[in-house]
């Protein structure tokens, strides 16, 4: 049994998911979703899936992009990610001006953000030089 779960985690850290950038964008996912739990139903197919849409856009790109073939592809998968990042920060910002979010959880989310989004920018740079 132990043999069988080491073989799973040298899994994981195969392809894309061996990436910083990803493995924080899929923890900022799993953070919108839990978060998200807890807005309006009203919301529910406003603003919480916008949210949680733009949320795994982000990870999604990421790991796409790995999987394509030339550089060129995998850098314009990488920017649409950046993108979607400006999606989530703009979505936050407004369920904070709503209310539907304290300032403490605006503030961890951005924080996480951000770290994506500096990491994002690493990754595009160093793929363009």
């Amino acid at each position: 049994m132990v043999k069988r779960e080491k073989y799973r985690e040298k899994e994981m850290e195969k392809g894309f998911k061996k990436l910083i950038v990803w493995k924080k964008a899929y923890e900022l996912a799993l953070e919108v979703y839990k978060i998200t739990r807890d807005y309006p139903r009203s919301e529910q197919y406003g603003l919480v899936s916008q949210l949680r849409r733009a949320a795994i856009s982000v990870v999604a790109n990421i790991a796409e992009g790995y999987e394509r073939q030339y550089r060129k592809e995998y850098i314009q998968f990488l920017m649409i990610a950046k993108g979607s990042l400006g999606e989530v920060e703009t979505y936050f910002l407004f369920s904070k001006d709503l209310g539907y979010i304290n300032i403490e959880i605006y503030k961890m989310i951005n924080d996480r953000r951000q770290e994506v989004g500096r990491l994002l920018k690493g990754l595009i740079k160093s793929l363009k030089s």
